[in-house]
């Protein structure tokens, strides 16, 4: 068995999907950084990331998929739901080695659960599309924090762009500890400490705008009047906002006056 080791990007991971062919390793499995400990009796195949390698791979695939499947392979990647790695890795052998399109082929395992994992970056996108709650800071940048189950902000990225393009804003995924920040011209990667309990009152007295409570409690206020408690579906309630969400979510948080 050989395991893999790459970067933990997908450009990484695109490399060493050149190198498995190029020095025809068998028995793959991908490792992240570093060499798993649970594969005590395995051949370590280390990946430098190389753009050459990359172009030529995805060149390749471009070639042989529809546009939505060649983007869909990324999102399968973020969707990093366990052993997705191999799972791509069989789906691009399977493409190569066909003379036909094999994209809704749903009789081979590799390319329903790969489906499976582009649907699931798209579902959790669309959910942090309308989860993300920004709070305002005493120098006026707006950030929030998430925690998705996929590593979506690459996804979301260009739409709140889009939507918030007249103010500086930083959303944070506490789970993978990065963010994505836009300056009022481009949106970049950065890697900090954040702290995830910035939601707390003495926290928010700290960095947070003056207004910044109103604001808060006012948004509170109005999804409380809107609650009508007669049509209140709690089963229904959860299945669109799972309560995973909840810490994050402004009008789930108590009241900051009965936090002081």
């Amino acid at each position: 068995m050989t395991q893999v080791i790459y970067d933990s990007t997908f450009e990484g991971w695109v490399t060493a999907v050149f190198e498995i062919y190029e020095y025809k390793l068998q028995d793959i499995v991908f490792a992240k950084n570093e060499a798993s400990a649970d594969l005590l009796f395995s051949t370590n195949h280390f990946v430098i990331t190389d753009e050459v390698k990359v172009n030529r791979v995805l060149s390749g695939l471009k070639k042989r998929l529809s546009q939505n499947a060649y983007h869909g392979l990324y999102q399968a990647f973020l969707s990093e739901t366990h052993k997705i790695e191999e799972i791509m890795f069989r789906y691009v052998q399977y493409v190569l080695s066909s003379t036909i399109n094999i994209e809704d082929d749903f009789s081979n395992n590799d390319v329903l659960e790969l489906r499976k994992a582009i649907r699931l970056t798209g579902k959790e996108a669309h959910r942090m599309e309308a989860f993300v709650r920004f709070k305002l800071t005493k120098d006026q940048l707006y950030y929030a924090i998430v925690e998705p189950d996929c590593n979506v902000l690459p996804v979301i990225e260009t739409h709140f762009k889009n939507r918030y393009a007249d103010q500086r804003w930083l959303i944070y995924d506490s789970k993978r500890k990065y963010g994505v920040y836009y300056d009022l011209k481009n949106v970049s990667t950065v890697e900090l400490q954040f702290n995830a309990e910035s939601s707390s009152s003495k926290s928010l007295a700290e960095i947070g705008d003056e207004g910044e409570e109103l604001f808060q409690d006012l948004w509170r206020n109005y999804f409380k009047s809107v609650n009508i408690e007669s049509r209140k579906n709690t089963k229904l309630h959860l299945q669109h906002m799972p309560k995973r969400y909840w810490k994050h979510l402004t009008e789930k948080i108590p009241d900051i006056k009965k936090r002081v």
